[in-house]
């Protein structure tokens, strides 16, 4: 490596921007604006592997544990709302029988209560009519 470093010479020539024009991590996060904070997005939640091992008895529960734990990781709020119909799909064949896959919408929206602890929250509902997920993609919605 020291070798490489003597031949070709590190130079600003290939880096595109200084830290200086880009600025900190704090201050890009900072530049968002509010439209690109609230935002939908329509999954594919692979429920049979998030369940695989589960006792009968917490397969249903655990599947909306995993669903809560997707959208939190996949929209970065904490406060993760379940809509009723997600839940009755989710129990639908029962607490053993969870279905397979399950097609979700992730809406992050604002949070209406002044004195909430997040400013956001993240809706999950479930996209119906949906039967076969081959070729199935993460996509953007518009927000209603």
């Amino acid at each position: 490596l020291l070798l490489l470093g003597a031949l070709f010479p590190v130079t600003d020539v290939f880096f595109n921007m200084s830290t200086k024009e880009k600025g900190t991590k704090k201050e890009q996060k900072a530049k968002r604006t509010p439209a690109a904070e609230v935002i939908a997005r329509e999954y594919t939640i692979n429920l049979h592997k998030r369940v695989h091992g589960v006792g009968f008895k917490r397969r249903a529960p655990r599947a909306i544990d995993e669903i809560r734990k997707f959208a939190l990781q996949a929209m970065g709020t904490k406060d993760v709302r379940v809509d009723s119909k997600l839940n009755k799909h989710i129990w639908s064949k029962g607490i053993r029988n969870v279905p397979f896959r399950v097609r979700v919408r992730l809406s992050r929206k604002r949070n209406e209560d002044e004195d909430a602890a997040e400013k956001l929250y993240t809706l999950v509902t479930v996209v119906e009519g949906v039967t076969n997920f081959k070729g199935l993609q993460t996509a953007a919605v518009e927000s209603e």
